[in-house]
């Protein structure tokens, strides 16, 4: 029966979620139930096509994603795929009504970090909007569920929030991006020369991110609205962290991170202000 085999196929991706991410894993336990299984499989596409790019060191990347763009097409045409994680993706997608442009898109910025570009501002702006905020577009089709009007109004905070969370990825990877994937994405960026004035002008742009993705976080659905602020309260806790090291400290070979005794306090926090309506 096929409805066995999308079973199978959605707890793969949440398997894939769990795997990956415990902070983003455990933002999406804290939605209604019936975002769950969409949610995973949005997840576990986009990991998927970031493995690729990312960790298969030694293999035809190259060959591997333009295969990928060509299964992820077809598991949409034919509406299955025999690749699971693409099986409870293109399943995610026909139900909600995600646009191949965000699927495209998307793709896309995975298909930039297959080379060594010296980002300018148009080229950053282009990556961070295909690798994170047409991602946040496409959770909010979810969100939304069918919802012309609601998507509408969500689409700039949404867009804001999914950038803030990439552009802290790239402060926290810096190191390893700049010495292991040969990338550097903040535009005109020198990281040899790379201090505390620098570090300070792409704070003040993560901060505007943040408040403007806050402003959507409030207008959620309920069923969407504490998983998506758990996750907002989690990576505004590493920029803060992150805003109290040097710039030095972003170029060591030592990931920075928020600890599991951390998070969990942060998850209590969150709670309570969730429930006394203070966010």
């Amino acid at each position: 029966m096929k409805a066995l085999y999308d079973d199978v196929s959605f707890r793969i991706s949440k398997l894939t979620t769990k795997a990956y991410t415990t902070s983003f894993a455990l933002g999406i336990r804290l939605f209604e139930k019936k975002f769950h299984d969409p949610i995973y499989a949005i997840y576990g596409f986009v990991r998927l096509a970031d493995e690729i790019v990312d960790s298969f060191h030694g293999y035809d990347k190259e060959t591997l994603m333009a295969e990928f763009r060509k299964e992820t097409e077809l598991a949409i045409e034919r509406k299955i795929s025999l690749n699971p994680i693409l099986n409870s993706f293109q399943e995610t997608v026909h139900r909600y009504g995600i646009k191949w442009a965000h699927i495209d898109r998307f793709l896309k910025s995975m298909e930039m970090d297959l080379d060594e570009i010296e980002y300018n501002q148009m080229l950053y702006e282009d990556y961070i909007l295909g690798s994170a905020e047409v991602v946040g577009l496409m959770c909010l089709h979810v969100f939304a569920e069918g919802s012309k009007e609601k998507y509408k109004e969500l689409v700039y905070p949404a867009m804001r929030l999914g950038s803030a969370f990439q552009k802290i990825n790239f402060f926290r990877d810096m190191h390893n991006d700049h010495n292991h994937l040969g990338r550097t994405y903040f535009p005109g960026l020198d990281v040899k020369s790379f201090d505390a004035e620098a570090k300070k002008k792409i704070e003040d742009d993560i901060a505007k991110d943040f408040k403007d993705g806050l402003d959507g976080i409030k207008k959620l659905p309920v069923g969407a609205r504490y998983g998506v602020y758990v996750a907002y309260v989690y990576y505004f806790n590493l920029f803060k962290k992150i805003k109290r090291l040097k710039a030095t400290r972003l170029l060591e070979d030592k990931r920075i991170r928020v600890p599991n005794t951390s998070k969990y306090l942060l998850l209590i926090t969150s709670y309570m202000r969730f429930r006394l309506n203070l966010l």
